[in-house]
């Protein structure tokens, strides 16, 4: 299957390109007998010969080709009507009739406060001739009406307001939000790519308007994404200074699984400064060895890695309700706990070689003892809470 995408160089067609060359090149696994033999990317520096060539041979078109933010009004109708008029004169020149997808916005539904939109005309036009075409050549065609679109590779100060809140806070510039109650819907721009894949593959969720709602309809005209998030600004805004915060607090915020918070996350990610990657975390050091904190969580404990000298033996406390996972990751140990009130004591030994996790319970005093001479010994520990200095439940007591 050969692949033409038209503003390959945009925010959504950079993300599809590099997702489709995936699987063109084996790297992406998961897509059961999808099969592609080339991706063609046209975008407004390219040569137009080229149109022709990609045209003649496409098996299926993304029209991603358009124009947001012109100088002058008028380029919204030679930019999304134009191109997209040349696009399918293009394709009728050489009887394709493959199928073809167009991006388009919801701002085409000249409702509400997108009434007087030039920018929604363009995008209806766009629309309409593309299912003239359709109806003429029989080609089937695909059109989604996009929200507000957020992800990585976004432009900030150009493709949307997230871009720019991202940008500007990971690099410590300040933002402006005039309402910070104005609400968004916003359309991920992995769930947005993973939809348009859908299609190669036979799998549209088709859908008709009323008025910027989408209505799911096994015949409707339009394409869309099931999954969309109603943020207002002030939430975005709060939850990225709470990213920008990670740093120093070690704290990963409740990032569930479909979660705008974990895509939003990701997103933020993207836009930090080189000297941002990295950061030192603190090392709490003497002659036994050493206790770093790696990372606290919203509500499922701490993260830590201790590391003991040759010889060494740490612990010698237990817990009332506390209660971790030790898992030695490199060198050899041994790991004993005894129930309090009791002389029998359970010995783990454990190493490098083989990892595993052993649970340090409620009532059991505990040690980790490095048997090495020469190697240091190397344990990851995770607690169910996080260290409270005013409550550590935490007791003296050799094992």
């Amino acid at each position: 299957m050969f692949i033409l995408v038209t503003g390959a160089k945009g925010f959504v067609g950079r993300n599809l390109c590099e997702n489709l060359k995936n699987i063109r090149d084996g790297k992406d696994r998961t897509r059961g007998g999808l099969v592609i033999d080339d991706v063609f990317e046209y975008d407004i520096d390219s040569d137009p010969t080229e149109l022709d060539r990609y045209c003649e041979c496409a098996d299926f078109v993304f029209n991603l080709a358009g124009v947001n933010r012109p100088k002058e009004t008028d380029e919204f109708m030679e930019g999304n009507f134009g191109f997209a008029t040349t696009l399918l004169d293009t394709l009728k020149r050489y009887e394709n009739r493959c199928q073809v997808m167009l991006s388009s916005s919801i701002q085409a539904s000249l409702s509400g406060r997108f009434a007087k939109s030039e920018y929604g005309r363009s995008k209806q036009a766009g629309e309409e001739l593309f299912f003239r075409y359709s109806e003429e050549t029989g080609a089937e065609v695909f059109v989604y009406r996009f929200p507000n679109l957020f992800g990585k590779w976004s432009r900030p100060n150009y493709n949307s307001a997230v871009a720019t809140f991202c940008n500007n806070i990971a690099n410590d510039l300040p933002i402006q939000i005039n309402d910070r109650n104005t609400e968004l819907e916003l359309l991920y721009i992995d769930d947005l790519v993973e939809s348009m894949i859908g299609l190669l593959q036979g799998k549209a969720d088709r859908c008709d308007y009323d008025g910027t709602e989408p209505v799911p309809s096994d015949g409707g005209r339009y394409c869309y994404v099931p999954v969309t998030h109603k943020v207002t600004l002030g939430e975005i805004a709060d939850l990225l200074y709470r990213f920008r915060k990670q740093p120093d607090s070690l704290v990963i915020p409740s990032i569930p699984a479909g979660s705008f918070e974990k895509k939003l996350y990701s997103m933020y990610l993207s836009y930090l400064p080189k000297e941002k990657v990295a950061f030192p975390l603190k090392m709490n050091c003497d002659d036994r060895g050493s206790f770093t904190e790696l990372l606290r969580t919203a509500d499922s404990g701490q993260v830590s890695v201790n590391i003991s000298r040759p010889g060494i033996t740490k612990g010698q406390h237990w817990h009332n309700s506390k209660w971790e996972f030790f898992m030695v990751v490199s060198g050899h140990g041994l790991i004993q706990e005894r129930k309090i009130g009791s002389d029998e004591v359970m010995e783990f030994e454990v190493s490098g070689e083989k990892i595993e996790a052993v649970h340090m319970l409620p009532g059991y005093t505990h040690n980790i003892i490095n048997l090495s001479d020469t190697e240091d010994l190397v344990t990851v520990m995770w607690a169910n809470e996080l260290f409270d200095q005013d409550h550590p439940d935490t007791f003296y007591e050799k094992v």
